[in-house]
């Protein structure tokens, strides 16, 4: 007879199951295109509207009541529109343009092996009483590297603790923790914050709305969390999962350390790019320390608005130009000018699966905004809020909530955005709230509850590590047991779960103090407009 499954067993068995029979995004935008199209009809053929008063926009002008109806997308007007206009609608998406040239530019840092390198150094270097916190550190920062980041961070953290004599199994889930639970925080802008602030941008565009959208609008958050999620997940597991799982006999075996030990031409390279880094520096100085410098505005000013904020794209990619061709040269990743268009090619490469999916989603998030759907669900929605007194602390939390609720089932955190942002969006604007707080928001309910779905590509990946662990007699028994346990889904998510809300409560409550202080959580950017 079968063992019994327990509740958190059956409760994962259901999101997996679910989860997997969820379409490719292209696919389930695609089914969400022609709902939108049907529903767009339904709804105006029973006269859905709004009324609301909008105040003026420019100084002089007086407010006025403006009603928003529902359009019908399966006119014939909208039809033609959508067969002549469908390129256009594709080439200006917004976020296409901002993660195809983050991708490219960040490959020089990526392809070329550079912040692989930068990682391992200062990891094996860290004191044997700071690995722990070293570790989550470097694997919360090695996000830049999206997908190779989390299985550089899995393997490392297990080699470490193996060689200090420590589990590897708190090795690998700190590595994955650190990686995956972590993504959104980084002290270094990526293509993520690209994507995500593009989406966002595309939703602000919609509702009229005096605000500026770019890459870092949360990144004084995000660089802030860095160092609290490493300190708070370390407490945790030097406090309670060491407790729980064991932490080895304390043998070292530094001959693997030794193997992944830099080479000479990788620490010739790290030289190489600090001296680029240097360089960047100098020029950013000299272009924003006079009074009268190429980044600042015409009163000689950063805020609201200059050169240095709009062009934050460019400079991330000339930061990464400057480390990542130098440290390329030296190691010999780039001995000839062809070199460099061909690292370019690797980095676009990995935008191929977002140039599809955004073929339909671009005409979905059209359409959408065309119909007015959102729109008139976000005024309602703002009223509601309104009326109901709901301060800005518990609408972020709403959004928090809502995310982490559909986390588990789709792991995508574009899609994800791109379907609660037209919704989201208008409302924070309606309510004179900085979109810029409905991001952030959704961002830490989507970073902290990746690691809790089973359908992250790392999980048959750290079960393999962890038998292979197991295998070799390097996982101790637990505290009280006799035999070893099993791998599997079950040993990950039983400690995964903990993390996971160790990871949101750490952030939710860096958002509340945030936003009690008024603190910025980016460049320029103020909680209201």
């Amino acid at each position: 007879m079968g063992k019994k499954k327990s509740f958190v067993n059956k409760f994962i068995d259901v999101i997996e199951k679910g989860g997997n029979k969820l379409p490719h995004p292209f696919i389930l935008f695609g089914y969400l295109v022609i709902i939108t199209m049907v529903a767009s009809y339904i709804l105006n053929l029973v006269g859905l509207e709004v009324t609301y008063f909008s105040g003026a926009k420019t100084i002089g002008e007086q407010g006025k009541e403006v009603t928003v109806k529902v359009v019908n997308l399966l006119s014939e007007e909208n039809l033609k529109y959508i067969v002549t206009k469908f390129p256009d609608i594709f080439i200006n998406f917004a976020p296409l343009k901002l993660i195809m040239v983050m991708m490219a530019a960040s490959a020089f840092v990526e392809k070329t092996g550079f912040f692989e390198v930068l990682m391992k150094k200062y990891l094996l270097k860290a004191p044997k009483s700071l690995v722990t916190f070293a570790l989550v550190f470097v694997a919360v920062n090695a996000s830049i590297m999206s997908d190779a980041g989390t299985y550089f961070s899995i393997s490392m953290g297990g080699i470490i603790f193996s060689a200090l004599g420590r589990n590897p199994l708190i090795g690998v889930i700190l590595g994955f923790v650190g990686a995956s639970g972590g993504f959104t925080a980084n002290l270094f802008l990526s293509g993520t914050d690209a994507l995500i602030g593009g989406i966002t941008d595309s939703a602000v565009r919609t509702t009229g709305a005096n605000v500026i959208i770019n890459p870092a609008i949360n990144y004084f958050f995000m660089a802030s969390s860095t160092f609290f999620l490493a300190l708070t997940v370390t407490l945790f597991t030097e406090k309670v999962v060491v407790k729980m799982v064991g932490d080895g006999n304390g043998e070292q075996q530094l001959d693997l350390l030794e193997k992944h030990k830099l080479t000479p031409e990788q620490e010739k390279g790290l030289k190489h790019a600090f001296y680029g880094f240097l360089f960047f520096l100098v020029v950013m100085l000299a272009l924003t320390i006079p009074s009268n410098a190429f980044f600042r505005n015409e009163v000689g000013e950063f805020l609201p608005k200059s050169p240095l904020f709009d062009g934050i794209v460019t400079i991330i990619c000339f930061f990464f130009l400057s480390v990542g061709i130098p440290y390329g040269m030296a190691v010999g990743e780039i001995k000839k000018s062809e070199d460099i268009p061909r690292i370019i090619s690797l980095g676009m490469r990995q935008t191929i699966p977002i140039l599809t999916t955004s073929i339909v989603v671009a005409l979905f998030i059209d359409l959408l905004n065309k119909s007015n759907i959102f729109r008139i669900i976000a005024i309602k929605g703002a009223d509601v809020l309104k009326s109901a007194n709901v301060g800005v602390i518990a609408l972020c939390l709403i959004v928090v909530l809502v995310t982490t609720m559909i986390n588990p089932f789709m792991t995508s955190g574009s899609s994800k955005w791109l379907l609660i942002a037209p919704m989201v969006v208008p409302m924070f604007t309606a309510l004179n709230v900085n979109p810029a707080y409905a991001q952030l928001a959704f961002r830490i309910g989507d970073s902290c509850t990746n690691i809790i779905s089973p359908l992250h590509a790392a999980i048959p990946v750290i079960i393999a590590i962890l038998v292979e662990y197991q295998e070799d007699g390097k996982i101790p028994l637990r505290p009280g047991e006799t035999e070893h346990r099993e791998i599997g889904m079950g040993t990950i998510f039983s400690l995964t779960i903990p993390y996971s809300i160790v990871l949101l409560l750490t952030m939710v409550a860096m958002m509340i103090v945030w936003l009690i202080f008024d603190l910025p959580i980016g460049p320029g950017v103020s909680l209201y407009i």
